[in-house]
């Protein structure tokens, strides 16, 4: 998550696909939807038995605001409690429905976050993002 050379970066990376809600019907009254997660893009298919997956739309979420809180997080040597990091706004970037903030929390840099579905008629996911330092993952 860091450049070579500017600090350790290790750790994981963790992302958590909680909830959907108004996702499109791709069956006659219902879906069966799974996603796929990607460190680029995140899409949602419709499962289907006997033909091909539908695709329900898809989201991306740019990572470096939580590179960059992690990196603010050291700097401040947060070791423990709750902190607001930082503040990303819905923009070109991300698939956000409103502001987020990525927080640390727990020993973990966290962003929660709603995505709308791009490409698609309806379809939203609330997502967790985590950046778990190497030293707490042991």
């Amino acid at each position: 998550m860091e450049e070579a050379g500017r600090g350790t970066g290790c750790g994981l990376l963790k992302v958590v696909v909680a909830r959907g809600r108004s996702l499109a019907v791709r069956d006659f009254t219902s879906s069966d939807p799974y996603v796929i997660v990607r460190v680029a893009d995140t899409e949602v298919f419709d499962w289907d038995r006997f033909k091909y997956d539908d695709k329900m739309g898809h989201a991306f979420l740019d990572l470096q605001p939580v590179a960059a809180a992690t990196k603010l997080r050291r700097a401040l040597r947060l070791t423990a409690g709750e902190t607001k990091l930082r503040k990303v706004a819905p923009d070109v970037d991300n698939c956000l429905l409103s502001d987020s903030f990525v927080m640390y929390s727990n020993g973990e840099v966290v962003l929660d976050a709603w995505l709308r579905l791009r490409d698609v008629e309806s379809g939203e996911l609330f997502i967790t993002v985590k950046w778990i330092e190497a030293e707490n993952t042991k």
